[in-house]
């Protein structure tokens, strides 16, 4: 089962807080590839409240739940979905279940909502020892008493968090010089914290600030600049800025420490594709057959990697109907493509690149009805300029792939159109 943690949060984590007289405070925000941050540790030990989620059994959730219990005696409530079996030294602790259905959705959302604020109540009103650490050694250990010049400095840090944030979201919409003014207030970045380092380094991403994102990574700390994510990104950023080799050598680098993932050959392969249009457009068609070759394989890799993510699927397939005679794999690659993403669909929260996906997979099988059905859903969609961009250039190489071998393409013009001008 597929289960969106941040729906769970708005729908029942945030609600049950709010309505319970709390202000909710998710300590994942500060958390960069699954690595615990000093900002994490702090919301962990000064909050004085905290509900720990212990579905899928997530080694890094029972690892903060176990400094959270050594910290804290008190005023701790755990929760976890009713189709989990949780492991057996947690059995003993008491967890308030909440009811999924197999998409992942909440059931009885009203009744659990109730449950958890009700929970929630009962801890603000009485103090009894939740840890059972404490529990068991409540005699020889004390707890700790915390300075409230901490937790005082700890709520500034959380607010102060927040407002730059909130700002960032702002500045996107400005563009690329606001992001900097923002980095400049920010000060020296080797300390500022994680969550706002990377909403900072995506808000580059977001204006299209190539060199500052490259700039960006050697001033971070290292623990955080070195984790996948941000080293993908790095290899986003050096591809775009036209240093497709230093993009593919950390993208190789990446996949050598850490094993292949669909994410990172899904980049991979972008890498080989621009390196095939550069081929393509300086007239070297012996190295542009490699690159388009070396391309499809690399997001057909990206793809068995992990038959849910559609992105390299997509690539793949979009790139064997651009060879001079189609790659007879794209064929049987097709429908398993689009289940893929449609499964994905059908689950919930779909963004722009599902709805881009079936409506390219959707003009490779040249059924315009589903075209126009996802265009519009996609056009709505759309989050960042670049997107529609990206998807309006697949539209125009299969446009042009088609029409060197005398097929109907001219239909393709106006889907490219339509995006483009979502784009400006």
């Amino acid at each position: 089962m597929k289960i969106n943690f941040d729906v769970i949060y708005e729908e029942l984590i945030r609600p049950a807080i709010e309505q319970a007289g709390l202000e909710p405070i998710r300590a994942d925000e500060e958390k960069a590839g699954g690595m615990i941050h000093k900002p994490m540790f702090e919301r962990l030990i000064l909050c004085e409240y905290a509900v720990a989620d212990l579905t899928t059994a997530n080694a890094n959730v029972f690892y903060e739940l176990g400094v959270r219990h050594a910290a804290r005696p008190y005023k701790t409530i755990l929760i976890f979905n009713a189709k989990m079996q949780l492991p057996f030294d947690l059995n003993m602790l008491r967890a308030l279940p909440y009811n999924l259905d197999n998409n992942g959705r909440l059931t009885d959302k009203d009744r659990d909502f109730g449950n958890l604020k009700m929970k929630l109540e009962q801890i603000i009103a009485e103090t009894y020892i939740d840890s059972p650490l404490f529990q068991l050694f409540k005699d020889e250990l004390k707890p700790q008493e915390l300075d409230s010049k901490k937790t005082d400095i700890f709520r500034e840090q959380v607010s102060y968090s927040q407002q730059v944030k909130e700002k960032l979201k702002d500045a996107r919409k400005k563009g690329k010089e606001a992001v900097k003014e923002i980095e400049k207030e920010l000060g020296e970045i080797n300390s500022v914290e994680s969550g706002i380092l990377i909403d900072l380094f995506l808000s580059y991403r977001a204006t299209k600030a190539w060199d500052e994102m490259i700039e960006m990574v050697d001033k971070m700390p290292r623990p955080l600049s070195e984790r996948v994510m941000m080293q993908e990104q790095l290899a986003f950023a050096l591809n775009r800025n036209g240093q497709g080799e230093k993009a593919e050598e950390t993208l190789l680098q990446v996949i050598e420490k850490s094993g292949p993932s669909s994410e990172t050959y899904g980049l991979l392969g972008r890498v080989y594709k621009d390196q095939w249009e550069k081929a393509d457009k300086e007239g070297d068609f012996i190295m542009a057959a490699a690159l388009l070759d070396k391309a499809v394989d690399t997001y057909t890799k990206g793809f068995e990697t992990d038959w849910r993510d559609a992105y390299p699927g997509v690539n793949a397939v979009t790139l064997m109907e651009l060879k001079d005679t189609p790659d007879p794999r794209q064929e049987k690659l097709l429908p398993i493509v689009t289940y893929a993403v449609e499964r994905k669909v059908a689950h919930g929260n779909p963004d722009y690149w599902d709805y881009a996906t079936l409506v390219e997979l959707a003009v490779l099988s040249n059924n315009k009805s589903e075209v126009i059905k996802w265009l519009g859903k996609a056009l709505m969609s759309i989050r960042e300029p670049w997107e529609p961009e990206t998807t309006a250039r697949n539209i125009r190489l299969i446009k042009t792939a088609r029409e060197k071998r005398g097929e109907d393409a001219a239909w393709l013009s106006q889907i490219e159109e339509q995006l483009l001008k979502k784009a400006q």
